[in-house]
Order: structure tokens, then C-alpha cells, then sequence
């Protein structure tokens, strides 16, 4: 069972859908036990990283989530909430990934929304993905370069689209909202 963390951030009803039209058995859920046992963890997101951030705080579940040894993914807000620290709110995050998250520069339109390629794609994530292949982004904040960025990104500066630690995997991207190639990174990150 794929169990996705509830979290009072939007989005996960929309991992849920395309999951299930996949074919795979998941689950929304705040519920300890039931993320402690799940095969699979995701960590959607979109909202406020302050928010965010309290509300896995005063539940305890950035201590699991912590703790968690099977495949966890981060999506969106999900990845931010991976990094150390994020501009937005002065916040404070789980740390899993060593890099902090910024607001884009005013030097084109933010937030960043629509089709973006990839560049320095490396890693079991992207598996049949070639740097040409395109998803969909919707962001003001982006995770810096780091040395556990797996691709690349480049809106107004280059940012990390996908991190990956250990058991921890991250896109800044919304692999549910990509179509084809979206289902491919969902499919190898449930196959791990």
C-alpha cells in the first residue's frame, strides 16, 4: 500500500487520482501506523512552507517521516519541505536534503508555472527519461543546487528538480500533472 501524508497542504487528492488510475492501491492518511507500514510514502504539497511545516511539527509526523526506511517522495511543496531551510515564512524544514530553498528573482514572471525540461539527469528516478521530455512545474520557490540533485532546471537561475538521499527521492515538479512521462517517474520510484 502507497500511503500519502496528509498534511493540511493541497494537492493529494490529485497524487491519489492518478494513482488509482494507474492502478495502485493508495491511501490518504495521517494515521502513524499506517505511513510506518506503508510500502511507499508520498509527500505532496502545495501551500505555505510555515504552514506546512507546523502542522508536521505539532503531529509528530516530521519525526516519522524522519525515520522512515522504505522509498519516500516528495512533490512540490513536499521537496522544499525535504531541504534545511526555506525562504518563505523564515522556515525551518526537515533537513533531509543539504540545501535551502529560495524565492525566484523578479527578473522574469513568478511563480513558475508551466512545461520545463531537464538537464544532468542521472538516477533510478528518471529511468526512460530523456532530457528532452518535459513536465510541469507551478512554483515560487526553488530548492539551490546541491551535491544530491539528480536534475537540473533553468527558470530565471538553475535550480534542482529532483533530489535524491538514501531512501528519500524529491521532485520540484508535479510528476501527477505530467502526463506520460510524469507516470514513468511515478512507476519507477513505486518499482524501487
Amino acid at each position: 500500500m502507497i500511503a500519502i501524508v496528509k498534511y493540511n497542504a493541497g494537492n493529494a487528492t490529485s497524487v491519489k487520482n492518478t494513482l488509482n488510475r494507474m492502478g495502485y492501491n493508495c491511501q490518504i492518511t495521517e494515521d502513524k501506523e499506517v505511513i510506518r507500514q506503508a510500502a511507499k510514502v508520498i509527500l505532496p504539497g502545495v501551500g505555505r512552507a510555515s504552514t506546512a511545516m507546523r502542522y508536521l511539527k505539532d503531529n509528530d509526523l516530521d519525526i516519522l517521516l524522519l525515520s522512515l526506511t522504505q522509498p519516500v517522495l516528495g512533490i512540490c511543496l513536499g521537496l522544499q519541505l525535504m531541504c534545511s531551510f526555506s525562504e518563505e515564512d523564515t522556515t525551518n524544514c526537515l533537513g533531509i536534503f543539504n540545501t535551502s530553498v529560495k524565492k525566484f528573482p523578479t527578473l522574469d514572471k513568478v511563480p513558475h508555472v508551466g512545461w520545463n525540461n531537464f538537464m544532468d539527469v542521472k538516477g533510478c528516478l528518471f529511468n526512460g527519461i530523456d532530457s528532452f521530455d518535459c513536465v510541469y512545474f507551478v512554483h515560487s520557490y526553488y530548492a539551490e543546487l546541491c551535491s544530491e540533485t539528480v536534475a537540473t532546471c533553468d527558470y530565471i537561475v538553475p535550480f534542482s528538480a529532483s533530489i535524491q538521499k538514501n531512501n528519500f527521492y524529491a521532485t520540484q515538479f508535479h510528476p501527477e500533472k505530467s502526463g506520460s512521462v510524469g507516470e514513468t517517474i511515478l512507476k519507477n520510484f513505486l518499482a524501487l
